[in-house]
């Protein structure tokens, strides 16, 4: 299909009233004396366009009650005949700019919307007409107009296309002795369109190929070569030329190729399947694809069919072995204007590029197996050209090319549709953790959180997306780096998007435990700074991370703990673990679990925590309610490595040096738990000299005697 334009992406809808506002015409007389101008013809391109400018804007503001002068009024719709729609659609001639052909697009699309069935049925009229009149002139009139209207009204031109006999003779048509090379590049341009519909492309695909094929590889390198009998009469503007293929019919007819090699055919039922076979491999497209990309000239089909080729994994692959190739495409891109076709197929040309196939569930792999074994004509391997490996190493080439700060530049001024592009392509390469501190280097998050503050709210997939690339980037640099010193950007514009992400993403019915993985290591990286990244955490999403601690996911309730180990350096996430309510109780209870489970990671996480709170008396009071809270600490003193021995004689220290009643109480609790013992124990098995320190402190403080600790540790 055509590549998308943002043409009309400032255009704004006024109502009728605003246009030649002269006190004593009426909306119809104004109407009449626009449409009688744009029938006159003879003006500067710039001067229609201002004139078929003002008429979208009438029809827009005529075809809706909030925008429709309150002058009673003739539907402006029904002022054009027959004759001003015939002189509408011939402003889409491609024989017009390509400025009046897009506001013409706007006015033809804004007409069909306001007139409704009868707008369709001048449109068809108008088709039929023309192309029954058989005369060069009217072939590339009826051909632009379905070229320039398939991307407004597809079903409406596609049963207009699909009309029998119409593309079973488009081919033999194009082939007759006397030709213009202008027909042929009008029904390439229709045939291009036509691509974006399925029935329409099995058409082509069916009767054209043959043609296209021809067009694609007769090309007589000089006049010489071509044989006296071959040469044929062609019309082009009164000159009669030999019939060699003009460079921009050549590029046309490739690009439609690529785009009947790139999409699967799929016959419908009944239909015969037998399809024209291509002399020309979607291998060789590519090529002359990457060869025509240096041309400024044809730069424009070599993006929209590297878009398609570039679908193909062996194009994949070819393509991203080329470090040259890919500079010239990153260039290209850069060198772009916003909003532009040339933007839109180069981004998506990267896309295919980079990105990963999906992960499956254990139940989508069954189901895509069984679907396989339903179609025995089809492999049920997946290509493994496409595997983690291929494509990991295609974005290590388009990132070693530059990528980056180029798609920065197209994030501040593109379209919705190109700024998901930039974010897909961003989110490919963060995969890749050896990338990710200088993607942040080169602008990555600033690009991502500028994107997350444009999609809209109810745009769940991309502001989803954009946040899982933004954990990942997050996860391997340092924040001080990414928000500090003089860089603008402010630590706390990027909770909001991580916190998106442990919440179920409505839009998919398996949730996927891997960006809330990731998210919570990228806020546990924040929440190692300071209070202004911990704060905001804890107010806006403690609810959430509390009942991630009780994830099935083992790796899910180890990030979780690690993230709450480091709030607890505040004391607003101290406060929900002790502030002595029912609540803080009940999370004091499973924290305290947590410092047994069977993951040594989540052990020694949920015993730094404890290490923490600890410093706390309504924390160690916490503790010292719950029966098994000592003993749990002390179990951390018993263990095999030093980390945990480490935390669990802080938290032991802590307990019996809380003040006043607190503290006489944990150490007889301690006392009575076998503290004695355990720290013993954790004597004989240390040999970091902290660790000694602190425990032979903590057994002073359960003896109270200050000669006791060097006895014990002659012992």
């Amino acid at each position: 299909m055509p590549m998308p334009t943002d043409f009309d992406a400032d255009h704004k809808v006024s109502a009728p009233s605003g246009v030649d506002s002269s006190p004593n015409t009426s909306i119809e007389d104004q109407t009449l004396l626009l449409l009688a101008r744009l029938m006159e013809g003879g003006q500067e391109d710039e001067d229609t366009c201002k004139e078929l400018n003002k008429l979208t804007k009438m029809l827009d503001g005529d075809s809706s009650d909030p925008t429709r002068s309150p002058e009673p009024h003739k539907p402006i719709n029904e002022l054009l005949d027959t004759d001003c729609v015939e002189t509408i659609l011939g402003y889409l001639d491609m024989r017009q700019s390509p400025t009046v052909r897009g506001y013409a697009t706007l006015t033809t699309s804004a007409y069909l919307k306001a007139a409704g069935d009868r707008g369709v049925k001048e449109l068809s009229s108008f088709f039929h007409l023309t192309v029954g009149k058989g005369t060069y002139d009217d072939f590339i009139l009826a051909f632009s107009v379905a070229a320039s209207l398939f991307p407004v009204v597809p079903d409406v031109i596609a049963e207009l296309f699909l009309k029998e006999g119409f593309v079973v003779s488009l081919g033999p048509l194009m082939k007759r002795k006397w030709k213009s090379k202008k027909v042929e590049q009008a029904a390439l341009e229709m045939l291009n369109a036509a691509c974006m519909h399925s029935a329409c492309r099995e058409s082509i695909k069916k009767y054209c190929m043959e043609w296209l094929d021809e067009i694609v590889n007769d090309v007589p390198p000089t006049s010489l070569d071509v044989s006296s009998p071959e040469r044929h009469h062609v019309a082009e503007d009164g000159a009669i030329q030999q019939r060699i293929h003009s460079p921009e019919v050549r590029h046309l007819a490739a690009v439609v190729l690529a785009k009947l090699q790139a999409v699967p055919f799929a016959p419908r039922a009944g239909e015969d399947d037998k399809v024209q076979p291509a002399i020309t491999s979607i291998e060789e497209l590519s090529d002359m694809f990457k060869n025509m990309l240096s041309d400024k000239a044809s730069q424009h089909s070599s993006i929209e069919g590297l878009a398609y080729a570039s679908l193909q994994p062996k194009v994949k692959e070819k393509l991203a072995a080329d470090g040259n190739f890919l500079k010239e495409l990153i260039n290209a891109l850069g060198n772009a204007p916003a909003k532009s076709p040339e933007t839109y197929g180069a981004l998506t040309t990267i896309v295919n590029l980079t990105s990963y196939q999906p992960a499956l569930t254990e139940e989508q792999k069954r189901m895509t197996q069984l679907k396989a074994y339903a179609n025995a004509s089809k492999s049920s391997k997946p290509n493994p050209l496409n595997d983690d490996e291929h494509v990991q190493k295609r974005c290590q080439a388009i990132f070693e090319a530059g990528a980056i700060p180029v798609l920065v530049t197209h994030s501040q001024h593109g379209s919705a549709a190109s700024l998901m592009l930039v974010v897909l392509i961003v989110f490919s390469l963060s995969k890749n953790p050896k990338i990710r501190g200088q993607m942040a280097q080169q602008g990555a998050v600033k690009l991502l959180l500028h994107a997350y503050s444009v999609f809209p709210t109810d745009n769940v997939a991309a502001r989803r997306t954009t946040a899982h690339a933004l954990a990942r980037i997050l996860i391997s640099t340092n924040p001080q780096h990414v928000f500090g010193g003089s860089n603008p950007l402010s630590m706390t514009s990027a909770i909001r998007p991580l916190l998106l992400l442990l919440s179920d993403d409505p839009t998919v019915e398996h949730r996927d435990l891997l960006p809330v993985f990731e998210s919570l290591l990228a806020l546990t990286n924040l929440a190692s700074t300071d209070d202004t990244a911990r704060n905001p955490i804890i107010c806006i999403a403690f609810p959430q991370i509390e009942e991630l601690l009780l994830s099935n996911n083992k790796l899910v309730t180890r990030a979780t703990v690690e993230l709450i180990c480091n709030l607890m350096q505040a004391p607003e996430g101290v406060a929900k673990f002790a502030d002595g309510g029912k609540q803080a109780s009940h999370r004091m209870h499973i924290l305290l679990a947590l410092t047994d489970s069977e993951d040594y990671d989540t052990r020694r996480a949920a015993g730094g925590a404890m290490a923490s709170l600890t410093e706390w008396d309504t924390a160690v009071n916490a503790i010292l309610e719950r029966d098994r809270g000592v003993p749990l600490l002390l179990q951390l003193c018993k263990e095999d490595e030093e980390e945990l021995r480490h935390r669990g004689v802080v938290c032991i220290l802590n307990v019996v040096s809380a003040p006043a009643k607190v503290g006489e109480w944990g150490v007889k609790k301690v006392k009575e738990a076998g503290g004695l013992d355990a720290l013993k124990e954790c004597l004989k098995k240390s040999r970091s000299q902290d660790v000694l320190e602190i425990t032979v402190e903590a057994l002073k403080r359960l003896l109270d005697d200050e000669t006791s600790g060097p006895a014990l540790l002659e012992g």
